[in-house]
């Protein structure tokens, strides 16, 4: 089953006290990289996010976004510095000593100074926000790979017609071969009419013939044409990632289609092997998207 790179999915999961929500989108890329955008405090589950959502996609480059909201997350305390409340207790006592100041200090006073009360916030709320978490990140993932799916299906379906394209042009270019043989045996009997009066060597007619063949020689071009394609419809098939193989492939394909493009000396061929090149441009686009 084929998969594309590029997809969409996003769950949302929800208690009482939480909100969980997973977005999650995939472009190509030559690996699997992962990118998540998590809250600060939840960076503890970065690594499981990643393992979960690596079960879905085995390559492409996947951006990951999350938002927990809720109540409780996060508890608040203060911390009293008494040390430093009872230097500044012991400073206002004794400036009021010396400079015979009115008025006592309250504890209101001394606690609004710098430095004397301090607000720390803990996260808190674990144990409730990883199963949430993970829930709707692998739900997400699910959606995720079943977008590629289709879009892979997709993809194999127009793979699948070039591959009737080339190999529709691969006939014709066998059926036109042993007639383009004959037009050059023809051509050059003619011309050696015009240039020598005298009857033709039949034994050089068929040698010059045969040198030409040899030099025109497009079979193991169409024969290799014909495993490459093979190859590629397998490819298809498979549960796997076959991305770069395909890759790989279709230059296989542009290069021998180039080698029968500067063989043949016929414009039938010719614009058979333009045929196959455009057919070949558009597969490698769609190769890209493959996973």
């Amino acid at each position: 089953m084929v998969y594309s790179m590029t997809g969409f999915g996003a769950s949302t999961k929800k208690t009482d006290r939480l909100t969980v929500a997973v977005e999650m989108k995939s472009v190509n890329h030559r690996f699997c990289e992962i990118s998540i955008r998590l809250p600060r405090q939840w960076l503890v589950f970065e690594d499981k996010i990643k393992k979960a959502i690596s079960s879905y996609v085995r390559r492409g480059k996947v951006e990951v976004f999350v938002t927990i909201a809720g109540d409780g997350l996060v508890k608040r305390r203060i911390h009293i510095d008494w040390e430093l409340l009872s230097q500044y207790r012991a400073g206002c006592e004794e400036a009021a000593r010396r400079f015979a100041l009115d008025g006592g200090v309250t504890a209101a006073d001394l606690f609004r100074l710098d430095g004397v009360v301090e607000v720390i916030e803990e996260e808190s709320g674990n144990e409730e926000v990883e199963p949430l978490l993970l829930a709707a990140v692998d739900e997400a993932a699910k959606a995720l790979a079943a977008m590629r799916r289709r879009e892979g299906e997709a993809l194999a379906a127009d793979l699948r017609e070039r591959f009737r394209e080339i190999e529709a042009s691969v006939v014709a270019i066998e059926q036109r071969v042993p007639l383009v043989m004959e037009q050059y045996r023809e051509r050059l009997e003619r011309r050696l009419r015009e240039w020598v009066p005298a009857p033709i060597d039949e034994a050089r007619l068929l040698a010059e013939v045969a040198v030409f063949a040899e030099k025109a020689d497009i079979h193991e071009e169409l024969k290799r044409i014909r495993s490459h394609l093979a190859q590629m419809a397998d490819a298809l098939e498979m549960d796997e990632p076959v991305g770069r193989k395909l890759d790989f492939l279709v230059q296989e394909l542009n290069r021998e289609v180039n080698t029968i493009g500067a063989k043949a000396n016929d414009s039938f061929i010719a614009a058979q092997v333009v045929e196959m090149k455009s057919a070949i441009e558009k597969m490698k686009e769609q190769v890209q998207n493959v996973e």
